[in-house]
């Protein structure tokens, strides 16, 4: 008995150390999946904010759905055959859609398709999220700035939307089209109540876009989206609200390129805000970004059937017709 009690015999692994073992594996397992969850959350964050974009500098209406399509379709297209305006448009904007986001083709040729349309989602939320910030951030600045330019009596209130617009004079002499005379009596009542010949659609240019807010009929190229209200509104989105107060003279004011050089040379060495346009990566000012802007500050919802005769006297196909013959012009002087 001494022997068996002297001897030394193996002994077999406790249960709380069989417990203690478990209980480790499940915490490297957990670990990895919160790990992986971060990860997930993290490319979910940066689709979202590279989303961002593209509605203020590739499209403000068409679906990144629609643009891929369109763009896929055009090459199927053969040489001889004939590409549509529209066509145009959206391979134009697809063009940008990957010159803003370089990774978007091989990433999209690496994902399932689950993946995929989860990635496309998450763009188009981040791109509508940034264009009603837009909106909102615009909803109380353009009452301020015109109250301030134009001291109307009573002032435009950003909190009564039925003080805007065309029952304002003031509103209502910017948003007018630049083929009408809002300072005709007739032509006033004939806006607001909305009579043939002074309906207003897409196809004309409203005052608010012109330097100095009057346009020359002759030519209508002149002093197009330099007043000093757009180019308050393209700074306030795509620089800051604070560099509003800084507009050139001549109209020039949304030059991003040397607003980016000036903060580097006056913030070298000192941490500051990034603002939209190098968050976005637009380095100069783009046909579609003053698109953007434009149909931010005007929203216009009237439709109206108009006869040729009709659209032809709007300032949108008069300006087209000006430019070609000015372009008729020029091939006659070679």
């Amino acid at each position: 008995m001494s022997q068996m009690q002297g001897g030394s015999q193996p002994s077999a692994p406790s249960e709380s150390h069989e417990s203690v073992q478990k209980i480790a594996a499940l915490e490297e397992k957990l670990q990895v999946l919160e790990a992986g969850r971060r990860v997930k959350q993290r490319e979910i964050n940066y689709f979202i904010s590279q989303g961002r974009a593209i509605r203020r500098i590739v499209t403000l209406f068409d679906s990144i759905k629609d643009l891929i399509s369109k763009n896929n379709r055009r090459y199927d297209i053969a040489e001889d055959g004939e590409v549509t305006i529209d066509q145009d448009r959206l391979h134009t904007g697809y063009i940008t859609l990957t010159n803003i986001l370089p990774w978007f083709q091989s990433k999209c040729s690496d994902m399932e398709y689950k993946e995929y349309m989860q990635m496309l989602k998450k763009l188009r939320q981040g791109a509508n999220s940034a264009c009603g910030d837009d909106t909102s951030k615009l909803k109380s600045l353009v009452p301020d700035w015109v109250n301030c330019e134009f001291k109307p009596n009573p002032p435009v209130d950003h909190e009564d939307k039925y003080s805007h617009g065309f029952v304002n004079d003031v509103c209502s002499k910017l948003l007018c089209p630049t083929e009408l005379d809002w300072n005709n009596p007739a032509i006033r009542a004939g806006i607001r109540d909305r009579a043939d010949g002074c309906i207003i659609t897409k196809m004309s240019w409203p005052t608010f876009l012109y330097e100095k807010y009057t346009a020359n009929q002759d030519n209508l190229e002149e002093g197009l989206f330099k007043s000093t209200l757009l180019i308050q509104a393209f700074k306030s989105i795509f620089t800051s609200p604070s560099s509003t107060k800084e507009i050139d003279g001549e109209g020039d004011g949304a030059n991003i390129i040397e607003n980016n050089r000036r903060a580097k040379r006056e913030f070298s060495g000192k941490k500051v805000k990034a603002h939209v346009a190098q968050i976005i990566k637009m380095h100069k000012v783009s046909p579609r970004s003053i698109a953007y802007v434009v149909c931010q500050v005007f929203r216009t919802s009237r439709h109206a059937e108009l006869s040729d005769a009709a659209k032809s006297g709007m300032s949108v196909n008069a300006l087209a017709r000006q430019r070609a013959q000015e372009d008729d012009a020029l091939f006659d002087s070679d």
